[in-house]
């Protein structure tokens, strides 16, 4: 067990939660969802009316941004994991499903990986979208490094930043630095990464996305020591502010949670996620 994995358990031993209410009947899994670099969860913020009754969306928001912008940010794998278990603890007992967009799919990828290695409970299913594997080279890999200029310059490439951004303004005063920590975290998220998933996991590519593109997120396939799908939905790299993607998820929360009645697995249910795919 490596030291990430072990204060991740260590972690999960001494944090109290006060019992989690019944759970309604008739409602969908948690859907626990992590953001791109530099995001709050506002991307999130319409999913419970798209998403109904089929999944209880759980936006987790990172420290150092909105209700959260005074704590310091997490630049490192060990401290990303004692964050997340400070404030949500523990992983559910019931199924659940983890979405993670850019940044977020390496965060979801990295925190199934270290469960499935602690022998604890993970998600019934990973849905990483917009993000290229852990092993691929972007032009955004190692560009926390970057001067301010260059590193706005490709922000600006990659549509994260609009055209025209005056330099030196209040954006960049107050959300580069929140970016280029969280470049930073990516960094060292695909450092750890260490091998492929055992639980099942599906890929989302947007048509016109310069960064995960459908090819580029093919390259998860090796990263799946189980089952592997695909979807391709319309949009760019920030394709999760549309209503495909939660309308896309709320349909497969539904057939987590129907498979979960049934006393069945995702594993089980293979087609579910094959369906579809491009």
């Amino acid at each position: 067990m490596t030291t990430q994995e072990a204060a991740m358990t260590r972690t999960a031993r001494i944090t109290t939660r006060t019992a989690a209410p019944e759970r309604p009947v008739g409602a969908g899994p948690k859907l626990f969802c992590f953001p791109h670099a530099g995001a709050g969860t506002s991307a999130f913020g319409g999913w419970p009316a798209l998403l109904g009754a089929s999944a209880r969306p759980v936006p987790v928001l990172l420290p150092g941004r909105d209700s959260r912008r005074r704590e310091p940010r997490v630049t490192g794998v060990r401290g990303l994991f004692a964050d997340l278990l400070r404030h949500h603890g523990p992983p559910p007992e019931e199924p659940y499903i983890l979405y993670g967009h850019s940044l977020g799919g390496l965060i979801a990828y990295s925190v199934t990986r270290a469960l499935e290695k602690a022998g604890r409970r993970g998600p019934e299913l990973v849905v990483v979208g917009a993000c290229p594997p852990p092993d691929t080279r972007t032009a955004l890999a190692d560009a926390c490094e970057l001067p301010d200029d260059r590193l706005l310059d490709l922000l600006e490439t990659f549509g994260a930043v609009e055209p025209g951004t005056p330099r030196g303004g209040i954006w960049q005063r107050t959300a580069l630095g929140v970016i280029r920590d969280d470049l930073r975290l990516a960094r060292e998220l695909r450092r750890a990464a260490d091998g492929p998933l055992a639980t099942p996991l599906l890929t989302i590519a947007g048509t016109d996305d310069p960064v995960a593109g459908p090819e580029v997120m093919d390259g998860w396939r090796a990263w799946a020591d189980s089952i592997h799908g695909r979807r391709t939905v319309a949009g760019d790299h920030y394709f999760v502010r549309g209503r495909a993607l939660p309308e896309l998820l709320g349909r497969l929360c539904k057939d987590v949670q129907r498979l979960s009645h049934a006393g069945a697995s995702i594993n089980e249910g293979q087609p579910l996620l094959m369906k579809g795919s491009r």
